[in-house]
């Protein structure tokens, strides 16, 4: 009896690899405090072997989807669009945080409330596409223990919580 347990423990091992393989996001809201438009945040973890670059993403909920970032400019901070996607190192993770890169939602369907859910499908080029659902949270608060937009290795403890804010 122990032989077979364990021979169908093994055979199920590569099937629990395989489910963590690829992108995953992680912590995705959106805030929407105006009628046409939406801001999307979320962690991107890689765990392929490979970069993986988010390049577009489409919804229902939006006429466009697009990737944005804040550059200061004479010392003003605007928000413009990213032009070559974003990417996320091999084995790390990348933050879509407020006042960093973001997905801004331009032309909503309809305006978004408190609590709605919409669903996002991420193109990340050569990686596979990836979809996500994400819940509108306009009360979520800030958490400045994440610099906004950048990358850094997979150790750490996705218990932390909220991310920087937009």
């Amino acid at each position: 009896m122990k032989t077979l347990t364990f021979a169908a423990v093994a055979a199920l091992l590569p099937i629990a690899a395989l489910a963590h393989d690829g992108m995953h996001m992680n912590d995705a809201y959106a805030r929407s405090t105006n009628p046409r438009t939406a801001a999307v945040f979320m962690t991107l973890e890689n765990h392929r072997a490979v970069p993986c670059t988010l390049q577009a993403i489409t919804t229902d909920a939006a006429e466009r989807a697009e990737l944005h970032t804040h550059l200061e400019e004479d010392g003003v901070m605007r928000m413009v669009k990213i032009e070559d996607g974003v990417t996320t190192p091999a084995g790390e993770t990348r933050d879509l945080v407020r006042g960093g890169e973001h997905i801004m939602l331009l032309g909503l369907a309809k305006p978004l409330a408190e609590g709605d859910s919409l669903t996002l499908t991420l193109d990340f080029g050569d990686c596979p596409t990836e979809t996500v659902d994400v819940v509108v949270d306009n009360q979520r608060s800030d958490d400045a223990t994440h610099d906004a937009g950048t990358s850094h290795d997979h150790d750490h403890d996705h218990a932390h919580g909220d991310h920087a804010g937009h």
